[in-house]
């Protein structure tokens, strides 16, 4: 999660791309040229030790656009295969 978010950070889309779950990467990512990404906050985890093969991690992410401030607040799901964890999905909390 974390590496992702620095992704996003460093507007890294292959990045971000390359830890999608195959089954459900976008066919292409474009983000924001003008989004300043401002924090992490990481509220919950459940499973994804090195013996889990799935995981969640409930996080709020700080961000600003056009000097107007928000907040992304996500449960995301990761699965990992061979190893190797990608973000599959994740519901949206409501303010």
């Amino acid at each position: 999660m974390r590496s992702r978010y620095s992704a996003y950070v460093l507007g890294r889309e292959d990045y971000l791309l390359a830890t999608w779950h195959p089954d459900f990467r976008p066919r292409q990512l474009t983000l924001e040229s003008d989004q300043k990404w401002l924090g992490l906050k990481i509220r919950a985890t459940t499973r994804g030790l090195a013996t889990d093969t799935a995981g969640t991690v409930e996080f709020v992410a700080r961000y600003k656009v056009e000097g107007r401030g928000f907040r992304l607040h996500e449960t995301s799901r990761f699965v990992r295969e061979a190893g190797r964890w990608y973000y599959t999905d994740g519901d949206l909390h409501a303010k």
